[in-house]
């Protein structure tokens, strides 16, 4: 008996380390889903759990199963977020601060590994569903981009009916246009349950779920307008009914995790691209006078369209960014600050989450999550949040610096965000006391003032890739319409690349 307890002491540190590793080896890590829910032009108050009209009951759920982001930020307008996400980097360093129209000759930097490609080489099945917006031409195509499959549109919106855009049909799959008939969010939502219900069991997957609601143009099912008819203005009435359809195929999506036993292992992150476009209502004295003269000279030639365009992006909106200054396309909070969720049960702390983060930090977050966090990745501009959305350690709000195609930029650093205008004007604010942007604090802290113009002035900066107005005038980026061309996939391979 002695001689047994002997050898059981002397062994014992031995044997337990074999049975940590046989244990170890029998949990080994098992790297989640990861499934990015991107809505389009979604305003601040346009969900339910911030208070509005609008009911959201789903997203209201996976807020409150989840961690809401309460500061997380993106650029103002579609394109650069779209490329932030893709790699990480701010829009002024990849020169993509506008939306790329479908007559832009490049898109997302072809030399740039993307977030699904990182995720591949980590054995992640990829997949799009949705809006692309980062370049037409054959390149830049979502299936050369990382994405194994891609089912949507390339460009930057379409209409729900009729999947027009700008004259081109624009609707496809992995390259080869697909004839369907059906509103827009549903096909969509059809497609990302899907590919969850048909993915490789064997592996891991990760979804691009990029819905292309509530963007422009305003269209939604008769039924779903009339569950708004106590809203009395009609273009909020319409982008309710497109929030709530929306929030509908989000709740599909969940389900089928949900019923594919995926849900405990699957890390959801919900956004939007930017804030959401309201009704400006400033258009200059005369427009539609020139408007009408315009159409008796040129009934519906090209320079009607294009004001056109530039009337339904200035008048159309009908989000609401309350109580948030500013809209899409501004760098204003309500342009920049958006709903933000993540989700991804027994990993993350439960609470909201009030550390400023954004989209930058998506990459190196969603690596880490995927344990690849050792992944030999580009320069980047974001931080790894992932020890700060467990719970584990605070980190300090994330820097994050944006432009907006008219010029104006901003830069945040601890609770200060500078704006630095086209025209030269500076604005300073504490963002974290007064998140409506009501006191300029320029002329009181000229010190904070200097220091964060110097930062802008050295950030690396490519050259951008707007395309002249000039040019969009002549083809515009109508949403829905007469189709009068070739469907877009198609037309890249013939039209666009003789350019």
């Amino acid at each position: 008996m002695q001689k047994i307890y002997a050898v059981a002491h002397k062994t014992g540190p031995w044997l337990m380390g074999v049975f940590l590793l046989m244990s170890g080896a029998a949990h080994a890590f098992e790297r989640p889903n990861i499934i990015i829910i991107m809505a389009d032009d979604l305003g601040w108050n346009d969900v339910g759990y911030h208070g509005s009209e609008i009911e959201t009951p789903h997203l209201d759920a996976l807020a409150r199963d989840g961690r809401e982001l309460t500061k997380f930020y993106v650029n103002s307008v579609c394109s650069p977020t779209r490329a932030s996400l893709m790699t990480g980097q701010n829009a002024m360093r990849l020169g993509i601060t506008s939306p790329l129209p479908k007559i832009a000759p490049k898109g997302l930097p072809v030399e740039l590994n993307t977030l699904p490609d990182y995720l591949r080489r980590l054995d992640y099945q990829t997949a799009l569903v949705g809006k692309w917006h980062l370049g037409v031409k054959k390149p830049y195509h979502p299936n050369r981009r990382g994405f194994d499959t891609f089912y949507g549109n390339l460009s930057g919106a379409v209409g729900y009916w009729d999947h027009v855009h700008g004259g081109h049909y624009d609707w496809q799959r992995n390259g080869k246009t697909v004839r369907e008939e059906g509103y827009v969010t549903h096909l969509q939502a059809r497609e990302a349950v899907r590919v969850v219900r048909m993915r490789d069991k064997a592996r891991p997957l990760f979804l691009l779920f990029s819905l292309g609601a509530p963007h422009l143009p305003n269209e939604a099912p008769q039924a779903a307008i009339d569950a708004y008819a106590h809203i009395a203005d009609t273009k909020r009435r319409i982008h309710a009914a497109m929030v709530s359809e929306l929030d509908i195929a989000v709740g599909q999506l969940l389900a089928a995790l949900d019923e594919e036993g995926m849900s405990d292992n699957t890390l959801v992150w919900f956004m939007s691209d930017n804030g959401g476009l309201t009704q400006y209502r400033g258009m200059p004295d005369g427009f539609y006078r020139i408007l009408n003269g315009a159409k008796w000279l040129w009934g519906d030639d090209i320079p009607i369209r294009f004001i056109e365009f530039m009337r339904t992006n200035a008048e159309d909106g009908g989000a609401d960014n309350t109580p948030l200054k500013g809209a899409k396309a501004s760098v204003k909070e309500g342009g920049i600050r958006v709903p933000g969720i993540v989700r991804w049960p027994g990993n993350f702390a439960e609470g909201k989450f009030a550390t400023r983060i954004s989209v930058l930090d998506m990459l190196p977050t969603l690596l880490a999550a995927a344990g690849g966090a050792a992944l030999p990745v580009e320069p980047h501009d974001g931080r790894n949040f992932l020890p700060a959305l467990r719970g584990e350690k605070s980190l300090p709000p994330a820097p994050f610096v944006t432009q907006a195609f008219n010029g104006n930029q901003a830069i945040f650093d601890a609770q200060w965000k500078f704006l630095l205008q086209g025209d030269g004007t500076k604005l300073l604010y504490d963002i974290d006391a007064d998140p409506s942007e009501t006191t300029d604090l320029a002329s009181a802290r000229p010190d904070i003032v200097a220091r964060l113009e110097k930062r802008l002035a050295a950030l690396p900066k490519a050259k951008n890739l707007a395309v002249p107005l000039w040019k969009v005038a002549m083809d515009p980026d109508e949403f829905g319409g007469v189709e009068r061309k070739p469907p877009l996939a198609e037309f890249v391979d013939r039209e666009l690349d003789r350019q």
